[in-house]
């Protein structure tokens, strides 16, 4: 079974991440979607509703071969947890890919049998982030169409609070 791991901390998960997420699974026979809990940042979400977002997410999808889970530490060690052979990663511009590179290596230098694989952001999310997202939000800007539906009120909701 050839599983892949697609990691970040998903503060909130995107429609560009969705997108991501689509081109993984056509070829993985199963994708963990893991959220990141890095103790160092400060998200709005916190680990947990993040993993209940993309649970949603899933459901929502019809997405049969995705799981989500959570993180911390090392990600190649939670890769090989969950028999992953793969790290997926998600590119919107070039300079994604000089920063991912050197992720790639690093994680290659721990666990060499682990490979990354990249996936081009559709042209129509390439500005998109999770960060876009919160300003939009804090500001009252819309954010449908951004986000999955399944989560826009819960996002917009807490983004008012802040």
């Amino acid at each position: 079974m050839k599983i892949g791991v697609y990691p970040g901390s998903f503060d909130p998960f995107t429609v560009g991440h969705l997108d991501v997420l689509k081109s993984a699974v056509s070829l993985f026979d199963l994708v963990y979607v893991a959220v990141l809990n890095n103790s160092e940042k400060d998200p709005v979400f916190t680990a947990a509703e993040r993993v209940d977002m993309i649970d949603r997410m899933i459901e929502a999808e019809g997405l049969q071969n995705v799981r989500s889970g959570m993180f911390d530490g090392l990600l190649v060690r939670y890769a090989a947890q969950v028999g992953a052979s793969h790290i997926i990663r998600g590119l919107r511009a070039i300079t994604d890919f000089e920063y991912e590179f050197q992720i790639d290596a690093v994680n290659r230098h721990l666990m060499n049998e682990i490979r990354t694989v990249y996936f081009m952001a559709s042209p129509s999310h390439s500005f998109l982030s999770s960060s876009k997202v919160k300003e939009i939000g804090r500001f009252g800007g819309s954010i449908e169409g951004l986000v999955p539906p399944c989560n826009e009120n819960f996002i917009r909701e807490r983004l008012a609070r802040q």
